[in-house]
């Protein structure tokens, strides 16, 4: 029933999708949490700027932002991110997209989480003399980032998902590959069901870890 699969690499296509989640993951994260402490900082320029990064960014679609970082960024403007490999080049610039999109999300998500933690306990540690960063770094964000395990494990796995649209600039990832099998062979509801389940694969154990981990390390008010 599953000949037809013996001539495709499957597991490739998944390892690819599986790179661009966790390199977008942890650039996301990064990236993210520098926008959720301008966004909660005392300065009005880095306020503004976070505020509009992440209202404007959340209502692009996903592929405008990848098509744009190969139209936009490669061809246009020539950045080719150190590499001159075409395969190369559209796999980082896919990390870049998916890293500038779902860092919107993952500083709401943040952000909420910094809004759980009551204000005496900021106001307590300036009143040690501690700065900005240092009340951010030390007292804020480890409460926040406990509290917000669920809403980041939904953002991941928005993430694997959101990883097919790389499709759209050649990255060999999952997506691309269906699109050609679909072509190719005369099994549509197969090809459907095997990259379904390949997804579910991803996802699944993705959510019940982290969602474990998340009741675990929650802040207990």
């Amino acid at each position: 029933m599953f000949d037809f699969l013996s001539g495709y690499d499957l597991l490739g296509a998944f390892w690819v999708t599986v790179q661009l989640t966790l390199l977008a993951a942890v650039g996301s994260l990064i990236w993210g949490t520098l926008l959720a402490a301008m966004r909660v900082g005392p300065v009005p320029l880095m306020r503004g700027f976070g505020t509009a990064y992440v209202n404007i960014v959340r209502n692009i679609p996903l592929t405008v932002i990848i098509l744009f970082t190969s139209l936009g960024l490669n061809q246009t403007l020539g950045v080719n991110l150190g590499s001159q490999n075409f395969d190369t080049i559209n796999f980082r610039l896919a990390v870049l997209g998916l890293i500038a999109y779902t860092s919107a999300f993952v500083c709401e998500a943040i952000r909420s989480g910094i809004n759980t933690v009551p204000v005496g306990q900021a106001e307590a540690a300036r009143a040690l003399g501690l700065s900005f960063t240092q009340v951010l770094t030390l007292v804020v964000l480890p409460q926040a980032f406990r509290s917000v395990v669920g809403p980041l494990t939904n953002v991941l796995i928005a993430l694997t998902k959101n990883t097919t649209v790389a499709a759209a600039i050649g990255v060999a990832e999952a997506a691309l590959l269906m699109k050609e099998m679909i072509e190719n062979e005369a099994e549509l509801l197969l090809i459907s069901a095997v990259f379904a389940f390949g997804f579910v694969v991803l996802t699944l154990p993705t959510g019940l870890i982290l969602g474990w981990v998340g009741k675990k390390v929650a802040v207990k008010r």
